[in-house]
């Protein structure tokens, strides 16, 4: 985490990335490649809880952390609106060791807890694609919020079923990479000069 937010930090001195489209361009790039590389590795070993397994789960929470100090680094000298990126990280961080308790319980709670989650972030999400609307490129991040609340709560339900599975997190991951693409790719062809 420290080589992401000392990556980010020198970049945001950096010309090339003076405007608030560019470093969110250059964090949505990460966080869609981060996502694809994760769910991959989730499915890979999905079918059962193991120790690598737990520490996917808990990764997944830590990086989200990463990126949001990352934003922050960014946002705040550009006096963005920050207060859901606050949260985010706080949100994130109890996830990330909720996880880890519940990895030792089984997969019905681990969903119990990734359902929260999302639900939860996936609101803020919206909250702070919704203030961003200026910048451009938010249509995929308000919309991505939204389906990930949805998601959170198929996540609780499947807790409850005899299909309890972690594949589903493979697949809710990769959406949400998809949609870091999205904005990340508008926000290119924009410049951050339109909105949505």
């Amino acid at each position: 985490m420290d080589t992401l937010t000392e990556s980010a930090a020198a970049t945001a001195s950096t010309p090339a990335a003076a405007s608030p489209a560019a470093a969110l361009r250059k964090l949505y790039f990460l966080r869609f490649a981060f996502a694809a590389a994760w769910a991959a590795l989730l499915l890979t070993t999905a079918g059962t809880l193991t120790t690598l397994t737990a520490v996917l789960l808990v990764a997944y929470p830590l990086f989200d952390v990463g990126c949001a100090v990352a934003d922050l680094r960014s946002a705040r000298p550009e006096g963005r609106p920050v207060r859901g990126l606050y949260v985010n990280v706080a949100l994130s961080t109890l996830t990330a060791a909720g996880l880890a308790v519940a990895a030792t319980s089984g997969t019905p709670a681990v969903l119990r807890v990734w359902g929260a989650w999302a639900i939860t972030a996936g609101l803020v999400q919206l909250a702070v694609g919704i203030a961003r609307r200026g910048l451009g490129g938010q249509w995929a991040m308000i919309a991505s919020g939204g389906i990930s609340a949805l998601a959170g709560a198929s996540f609780l339900a499947q807790a409850g079923g005899a299909d309890a599975s972690l594949s589903a997190l493979a697949g809710y991951a990769f959406l949400g990479g998809v949609f870091f693409l999205a904005s990340a790719l508008r926000l290119g062809r924009t410049g951050g000069a339109a909105k949505g």
